[in-house]
């Protein structure tokens, strides 16, 4: 059996993207996929079983920019010199296997990323809305296949090496455009084939598509109107540009018809902004309605019972002639409050009790025999 080197090219889940802190550090965390059991790719079959004993080793491994090349030949993310051509602050973890596929997170450390122009280059795509695809590294040995199947070969003995971002590159290079490196038991290196492959991913393709159409219109809705007037006035003048020196006057002369246009492309503008003002004041109305209604309802109930306290106490300090009732209306309520408290009925005083007449008998007694 050979050995070979297998790059598999997928399409990451750019729509579960996400963002974290970690040990204070902001993170970018894009959820991506692989190897599902039993496919078929370039005649090679890749059997559950040898996937199961070692899908696990994917974890923790470098998630470069790329696959790293050293003079033609690719080499192992994780080499010295593979590490300083890729390493964008990227690595693979939480690696699993549901549903008879390989899962696993990209976790990329933003402020590692923004030291080097491929990882600025990263952030920004995620940031767009760019499609991202990854690519396993992978070696494999390879078995010929018996009986009457469809795939010519089976992979034995997978060692995954790394789980690389792509950007407008091939997931790897075809037999003819260049060769792996791996080291041998020897510890020489030796020239293995390369296979390029790419898992069908028709249905997340789609998923892409969806959102980036939706993204695309709500970014659309947000633009300023000074951009669609921009737009509309290069629209009406035309896209394309004279580059020539030799330009004649007479070359960006407008039309008629292209004035016309414009003009009534500027008036229909010119009549949105007027009406804008009103259409925001009546969409902030109608949001602020309820919480008016609710604040009117509160007072006009706080003031009734206000009116109701006031008019017992008035009651109270007219009927303790204190005062009359139209100077006692006049009163605030928190006056009439102060005031109240001197119309309740007054207490005699107690007699003292410490007080006892001489010998302990009354005062005044009268005389015996009456």
């Amino acid at each position: 059996m050979k050995t070979v080197r297998v790059n598999i090219r997928t399409l990451a889940n750019a729509g579960a993207i996400r963002r974290e802190k970690r040990n204070g550090r902001d993170v970018v965390i894009v959820p991506g996929a692989t190897l599902p059991d039993n496919i078929v790719m370039n005649g090679i079959m890749y059997p559950a079983e040898e996937i199961e004993k070692s899908f696990s080793s994917l974890s923790r491994k470098p998630a470069p920019l790329g696959h790293p090349v050293i003079n033609g030949k690719f080499v192992s993310a994780s080499d010295p010199e593979g590490l300083n051509l890729g390493w964008i602050g990227a690595w693979n973890e939480n690696v699993r296997r549901e549903n008879g596929r390989v899962l696993l997170d990209k976790v990329i450390d933003v402020e590692m990323a923004n030291r080097s122009e491929g990882g600025k280059a990263v952030l920004a795509a995620i940031d767009k809305g760019d499609p991202i695809h990854t690519s396993t590294g992978l070696y494999c040995m390879m078995e010929a296949a018996n009986g009457d199947v469809s795939y010519k070969n089976i992979a034995r003995n997978i060692q995954f090496d790394h789980d690389a971002i792509l950007l407008d590159q091939d997931g790897a290079a075809t037999p003819e455009q260049g060769v792996g490196m791996l080291v041998n038991s020897s510890g020489d290196p030796e020239d293995i084939e390369v296979i390029n492959s790419a898992l069908d991913e028709a249905e997340r393709d789609l998923d892409w598509a969806l959102d980036s159409a939706v993204r695309a219109l709500e970014k659309r809705q947000r633009a300023p109107l000074l951009e669609r007037l921009k737009s509309t006035l290069i629209e009406a003048f035309g896209t394309g540009r004279e580059t020539s020196v030799n330009r004649k006057e007479t070359d960006m002369t407008v039309s008629k018809e292209q004035f016309d246009e414009l003009s009534a492309k500027v008036n229909t503008l010119s009549e949105s902004l007027s009406t804008i003002g009103n259409t925001i004041s009546e969409a902030v109305a109608a949001a602020v309605k309820p919480l008016t209604d609710n604040l009117a309802d509160m007072q006009a109930n706080q003031k009734a019972k206000d009116d109701a306290e006031k008019a017992g106490l008035v009651e109270k300090v007219v009927k303790a002639n204190l005062l009359t009732e139209t100077v006692a209306n006049e009163l605030t309520l928190n006056a009439l409050k102060e005031l109240a408290p001197k119309a309740d009925p007054a207490h005699a005083a107690a007699l003292n009790s410490a007080y006892k007449p001489d010998n302990g008998k009354p005062a005044y007694q009268l005389p015996e025999g009456n």
